[in-house]
This record gives structure tokens, C-alpha cells and sequence, in this order.
């Protein structure tokens, strides 16, 4: 027997799940360590994946820099920089990969202010991620456990809703953001291998 509604409820499916998909590599954040690659004694370089991405020649700081204040419509869509906490791991549409080291007394985190939408992330990836509020002007501080204040400036958010700190190692301190009138705080650990990288929960209410 003859379906004629069927090509057209199929095509319905394949094009909601190839926008679930869309949406997924959006705001694709690694979700938790294991989703990572696992760590290794040594960094490696692949060359020809630093050169196809116009990287050669800069550290895992500077690809950091670069990659999260991209404008989002000039990112590399077959790209993954994954920020973690001994390396900076890159891998693209070619199976190439290749992991950077990070600083060693210092640790990157990401964090994605939000009034009304977030993900789930862990962490940060610096092509994929995004946030709801890009390019926002903000009041961020940073204050350790003993009351003192690590950093606290103005800053606006990337292109993605993201914004980026460079935090001390070993250290646990309360994030505070503050944006027209509304705050929200959250814990940031730099004293363990899988502390989180992205911080997608700061709710500003």
C-alpha cells in the first residue's frame, strides 16, 4: 500500500534531527571528564594541523586568546580546542590531534553568565560553546577563601557569551558577575586535574 504523507514525515525527521544535531554542535561543551580524551605523560604537535588553522607558532595561552574572542561566524567549523587542566587539546576534521601544555600556575576558565537559558558544560570548548548573553558589558570579582580580592574590572563578554580568567592554581574562590542591576556567584576550583574549565552556571537574577 501507497503512503503518500510518508517522504514528507520522513523528511520532517530528518531535518529535526539534523537541527538537534546543529544546536548540540553549538553549544557543544565537553559535559564532564570522561567525555575527554584522556590525559598523556607528554604534549604532541602535529604541524600540519597548526598550519591548516593559521596556529603555528603560538602557545596554548595564545590559541586560548585567539579561538574565544573569535567572532563566532569567523570560527573554524572543523575545529575542536578543548581546554583542560595540564593541556589544551586540538582536533580536527582530518583525525589530527594534537595537546599543548598549559601554564603550569595557572589554570583558564570560561564562564557564560546567563538570565534564562544555559548548558551543561565542563569543559570549555573554545569553538563550539556559546552562551546566551554575547558581547554584554559586565562587573566581574573574584575573591578567595580568605576574603581577598583576586580580580575584579569590567569586562564584556566574546562573541560566543563566554569571558575568560586566568586564575592562580591550587585556589578555590567565589566568582561574583554583576550586570544592570542583576548577580550571580559561583565556586571556582583550580586545586584538582578534572576542575572544570567552563562554568555555564551563574545565573544572573
Amino acid at each position: 500500500m501507497n503512503h503518500p504523507a510518508m517522504p514528507r514525515r520522513q523528511k520532517l525527521i530528518v531535518l529535526a534531527a539534523t537541527t538537534a544535531i546543529s544546536a548540540l554542535m553549538l553549544s557543544g561543551c565537553a559535559a564532564s571528564p570522561e567525555s575527554a580524551s584522556p590525559a598523556t605523560s607528554s604534549p604532541t604537535v602535529d604541524s600540519n594541523l597548526l598550519e591548516a588553522h593559521e596556529l603555528v607558532g603560538l602557545d596554548a595561552p595564545q590559541i586560548i586568546e585567539r579561538l574565544d574572542t573569535m567572532p563566532v561566524t569567523e570560527r573554524p567549523t572543523d575545529l575542536i580546542a578543548s581546554v583542560q587542566s595540564d593541556a589544551l587539546i586540538l582536533t580536527d576534521g582530518e583525525q589530527r590531534e594534537m595537546r599543548l601544555p598549559m601554564p603550569e600556575d595557572e589554570a583558564y576558565i570560561s564562564i557564560a553568565p546567563y538570565r534564562h537559558q544555559t548548558h551543561d558544560c565542563h569543559f570549555h570548548s573554545l569553538t563550539t560553546c556559546l552562551g546566551e548573553l554575547p558581547n554584554t558589558e559586565i562587573q566581574l570579582t573574584l575573591t578567595g577563601e580568605g576574603g581577598e580580592v583576586l580580580l575584579d574590572e569590567a569586562r564584556q563578554t566574546y562573541d560566543n557569551g563566554f569571558v575568560g580568567i586566568w586564575v592562580p592554581r591550587g585556589i578555590e574562590a567565589t566568582l561574583t558577575i554583576e550586570h544592570e542591576g542583576q548577580s550571580g556567584t559561583a565556586t571556582v576550583s583550580t586545586t584538582g586535574e578534572d576542575d572544570p574549565s567552563c562554568i555555564t552556571t551563574l545565573q544572573l537574577t
